[in-house]
């Protein structure tokens, strides 16, 4: 992953600092300077990227509705085949609140089926569906007007796909403040040197 290798270049960066002996010093002046600028425009392009809408070329426009007395937080689960083997591809829209709705954007080239699934609070599952997809050019609308699981057995198999992204995503989160920990605190050494 990039994420843990620019990791281990700001951390050199960051020994590089040390290094304060005649000609040694401007190559690792040079070397931390080209770590930390790369690493601070690769995050910048990230984070961008991530902030920008997920609107896909060919895709399925899923809308998400809902009715519910009470903010219910949302996942989609789209479910892909791959040489008669399924894969799960989780995705958080987000928690919406009464009578609002979120958009997703879904690739659904090599899937004809996704499911929705809804908590309340950080682990209680009040709604779950199966959403059939048979045309892939009409965008789908979900409306969520009752606490509903459809299937108890497939509920169990989203309730831990959608811990492994939980898991995934606080894990990303962890890399991604080092990261940004050690651009500042090499910029911070590259400024003070100059000074």
């Amino acid at each position: 992953m990039i994420i843990i290798l620019i990791l281990i270049f700001l951390i050199v960066a960051l020994f590089l600092s040390g290094i304060r002996s005649g000609k040694w010093n401007l190559w690792s002046k040079i070397a931390r300077i080209v770590i930390t600028i790369s690493a601070a425009a690769y995050f910048t392009f990230w984070f961008v990227e991530r902030s920008l809408s997920q609107f896909l070329e060919n895709s399925l426009a899923v809308q998400v509705i809902n009715y519910l007395p009470q903010p219910v937080d949302f996942y989609i689960i789209r479910i892909q085949d791959e040489n008669g083997t399924q894969k799960y591809n989780s995705k958080h829209v987000g928690q919406i609140r009464p009578e609002y709705f979120r958009i997703e954007y879904l690739n659904m080239q090599k899937s004809d089926e996704f499911w929705v699934v809804g908590y309340i609070g950080k682990d209680k599952l009040v709604y779950f569906s199966q959403v059939a997809v048979l045309n892939k050019n009409e965008d789908k609308i979900v409306e969520v007007r009752n606490y509903i699981n459809h299937s108890l057995k497939l509920s169990a198999v989203a309730t831990e796909k959608i811990a492994d992204l939980k898991y995934d995503n606080i894990k990303l989160s962890i890399w991604v403040t080092l990261d940004l920990l050690l651009i500042f605190l090499n910029s911070v050494l590259l400024f003070r040197n100059r000074k």
